[in-house]
């Protein structure tokens, strides 16, 4: 894997992005006053959605690691009927369990994708026939109706070369390898765009157990298995 652009070019696109973001309407929030990076994560009440609670610091380790953005020491829980959520350009959901969400929570969700968020929802259970899946398939189907309302990505999509290069789609986890869940090695994302851009991620790959490790520990690693992760931060920030 390669840098799909030069560092400098990138921080400069950056920088002229957050200067857009300021001149943008009043639905941007607060989000368009600053480049700090803040991972937010999704609560609701129906599933486990504090699972895989390492995650957090290890992304931001390697935002660190390999951009200059600057980021935010500490994780934001968040509802998505708060009024706040559209402060914040990347959202982060897991669990195994059942996703039900309020209709106010529904509403907060269109808003958040419809204003340029990027929700990322990673299936722990690593398995497209499990109750997260099936539950969180649902949801989304009720908040943007459509016939197929999650299709595939291709893996020519922009998320994977937005600052890495992942040419043949995304990254493959310890977890599928080793047979957890519905036993498959799922070779795609599949995702929701609105305007040309990702407002829904979607993985039954189980990230989230990847990326759940102690931070520190990641120099005793062969290869950096969060450097995906850089990828949706630099996407959903610019």
């Amino acid at each position: 894997m390669t840098f799909e652009r030069d560092r400098r070019q990138f921080i400069a696109q950056l920088g002229a992005t957050v200067s857009a973001f300021a001149l943008a309407p009043i639905g941007f929030s607060r989000r368009a006053l600053s480049a700090e990076f803040t991972f937010a994560r999704l609560r609701y009440d129906s599933g486990d959605w504090d699972y895989n609670p390492k995650v957090c610091s290890n992304v931001l380790d390697a935002v660190v690691q390999y951009t200059n953005i600057p980021v935010h020491q500490d994780e934001v829980v968040i509802t998505a009927d708060s009024a706040e959520l559209l402060a914040f350009p990347f959202l982060f959901m897991t669990g195994h369990k059942l996703v039900r969400f309020s209709e106010k929570e529904r509403a907060g969700l269109t808003r958040f994708v419809e204003n340029g968020g990027l929700l990322f929802s990673d299936d722990c259970n690593h398995d497209v026939n499990g109750l997260y899946a099936k539950s969180f398939e649902s949801e989304v189907a009720r908040i943007f109706p459509g016939d197929n309302a999650l299709p595939k990505i291709p893996n020519s999509h922009p998320i994977y070369r937005s600052f890495f290069r992942f040419a043949e789609g995304p990254p493959q986890t310890s977890h599928e390898l080793n047979g957890w869940g519905d036993n498959i090695v799922h070779d795609y994302l599949r995702g929701l765009e609105r305007r040309g851009r990702l407002g829904i991620l979607y993985s039954n790959k189980d990230y989230g157990c990847e990326w759940d490790y102690d931070w520190r520990n990641k120099r005793f690693r062969r290869e950096d298995n969060t450097r995906f992760a850089v990828n949706l931060v630099v996407y959903a920030m610019t």
